[in-house]
């Protein structure tokens, strides 16, 4: 949840700064840092959390639905990378922004309950202290 806010608001501010892009290489720039960034954030979900409760993903037929959800992101990020026209490439890259959202409240609304449900207290502590690990963070989960 907290990699999500930080998310949320930088599709705030690259969408508040999308008038500002004035070349197709500023708007390729942009989407190359987004996608760099939501890899490693969809990495750290599937290295810490998913799998964890692989079989109750498969179960609830949701783990099929967030790899073509981030494969989807990734292919609404290229498309707007690929464009010549700036405007088409802003058009595109706000459409992303808009995907990237409705993919994360997807996953805060259905998967974290889930995860939070299947999980005992013990293993969702050590997945917070493993991802604060993961990032460098001092753990606030000791």
């Amino acid at each position: 949840m907290t990699e999500h806010r930080a998310f949320l608001g930088l599709f705030e501010e690259v969408e508040r700064s999308l008038p500002l892009l004035k070349t197709v290489d500023e708007v390729r720039l942009t989407c190359r840092l987004i996608q760099g960034l939501l890899h490693k954030h969809g990495d750290a979900e599937d290295d810490l959390s998913f799998v964890a409760v692989d079989h109750i993903l498969k179960e609830h037929k949701r783990h099929a639905r967030l790899h073509h959800d981030h494969r989807e992101i990734d292919r609404l990020l290229e498309k707007a990378a690929s464009v010549r026209d700036i405007r088409k490439a802003r058009s595109r890259l706000r459409a992303a922004l808009t995907g990237c959202r409705a993919h994360f409240r997807d996953e805060e609304r259905n998967l974290f309950p889930l995860l939070e449900k299947a999980l005992q207290p013990e293993t969702l502590l050590a997945l917070g202290r493993a991802w604060a690990t993961e990032k460098s963070l001092p753990s606030r989960f000791s």
